[in-house]
């Protein structure tokens, strides 16, 4: 037939086909990846990086100057109660012990002179001028008879009134040294009081010598060592910084956004930077009641009770916080939900074959999903993004999108 071998005609039926087919296709609408809302179990997790605690951290200083004899100790040593960690030139130290030893022992022996002898003398002495005294006494009487009987001559009376005067005296000043000497008296009292200051200075020198050795107050990792022999030391200089052994916990900051989901005896799983295939188990044992105002953050601490061997303090560890979960939750991949970051978050679902607006009321935040408490339905579907842009009412042609492996 001529019209059907005209290549003309031919071509502008092939021509009208594809517009056909074109327009045809236009009417369906594009083709667009979707999504199920499905129910499944969800855990929200929160990553947050932190570091190493000490327990407590010390700084071992010295109390007077000094040069630095020796440095036992180096970084990364481990300590115990007592061990010494800084040696400082004791010479001078020494010498005034020894001296304020022999001031001691010289205010003992006098105090022993006094109490052993000097009471003993001064007692016989005063005993000795009562006895003089005495016989003055008599004396004096005798010559008072003997010159008012005419006896003898006024200068007799007068020598033994003398004599009587200088008894009284000698006796009065014997009596004085008897009682000074005594347990109670000036002298014995003075000595003894000697004896204490010369004791408090013994345990002064005794103390300045003990400080030239600067020990580890209790067990410990020494961090830092500052000094080295030869090194001229001077008071509250920090010589050798020690991390304090006790417990191990982890420092966190994450953002005050998160608080409500932080909480003491919260469980965490966490892992050194350098170890990154190891986890060990934490627990949130504290949260800081304000908020660090440049950076929006809050403090929060974890107990580790059975740290691994490798942990040392200022380590930088990741922080896995299990914060919310919930089984047979309704849940969309997080690429479902539009301004996800803005008050109103919405999905864009397929109503028949044509896109419909709804707004969302989110839950938790899983790994890669996020739980939808109000706006979707169980079996609902949900545009996903591909770069295309649609419009609510919109007819589409939805395709699942393959999972990945």
């Amino acid at each position: 037939m001529p019209f059907i071998r005209r290549p003309t005609v031919w071509a502008v039926l092939a021509i009208a086909v594809v517009v056909a087919v074109v327009m045809l296709l236009r009417a369906r609408g594009p083709r667009v990846p979707i999504a199920i809302a499905a129910r499944s179990d969800l855990e929200q997790h929160l990553v947050v990086t932190g570091r190493v605690l000490a327990w407590a951290r010390v700084e071992a200083a010295s109390l007077t100057t000094g040069q630095v004899l020796v440095v036992p100790v180096r970084e990364g040593d481990r300590v115990k109660s007592g061990e010494l960690l800084v040696q400082l030139d004791d010479a001078e130290a020494s010498a005034a012990v020894t001296q304020a030893e022999a001031v001691v022992a010289q205010a003992q022996l006098r105090a022993e002179q006094i109490k052993t002898v000097a009471s003993v003398v001064a007692g016989s002495s005063f005993e000795q001028a009562q006895a003089n005294l005495d016989f003055a006494q008599q004396q004096y009487d005798r010559a008072r008879t003997l010159v008012a009987s005419g006896s003898a001559p006024q200068q007799q009376l007068e020598d033994a009134h003398r004599a009587l005067d200088v008894a009284r005296a000698q006796q009065v000043a014997a009596g004085a040294q008897a009682a000074g000497s005594s347990a109670m008296g000036v002298d014995a009292r003075t000595a003894f009081a000697a004896l204490a200051v010369s004791k408090a200075q013994l345990a002064a020198a005794k103390v300045r010598f003990a400080q030239t050795r600067i020990l580890a107050l209790q067990d410990g990792v020494v961090l830092t060592r500052q000094v080295e022999p030869g090194d001229v030391v001077t008071p509250a200089k920090p010589l050798v910084s020690l991390a304090v052994a006790g417990e191990t916990r982890l420092s966190i900051q994450p953002d005050e956004r998160d608080l409500a989901y932080v909480h003491v005896g919260l469980k965490a799983r966490a892992s050194a930077d350098a170890f990154p295939q190891e986890w060990f188990e934490a627990e949130v044992s504290y949260v800081a009641p304000s908020v660090e105002l440049s950076r929006g953050t809050v403090e929060v601490r974890l107990r580790v009770a059975k740290p691994p061997a490798y942990l040392r303090p200022d380590m930088t560890v990741s922080v896995d916080l299990s914060v919310a979960s919930k089984r047979a939750a309704l849940v969309v991949p997080f690429e479902a939900v539009r301004g996800l970051a803005t008050p109103r978050p919405w999905a864009l679902a397929v109503v028949g074959d044509r896109t419909a607006r709804r707004d969302l009321t989110l839950g938790i935040r899983g790994d890669g999903s996020i739980e939808v408490l109000a706006g979707l339905a169980e079996g609902d579907s949900v545009v996903l993004p591909d770069g295309q842009r649609l419009d609510a009412g919109q007819r589409v042609r939805p395709f699942p999108k393959p999972a990945k492996d």
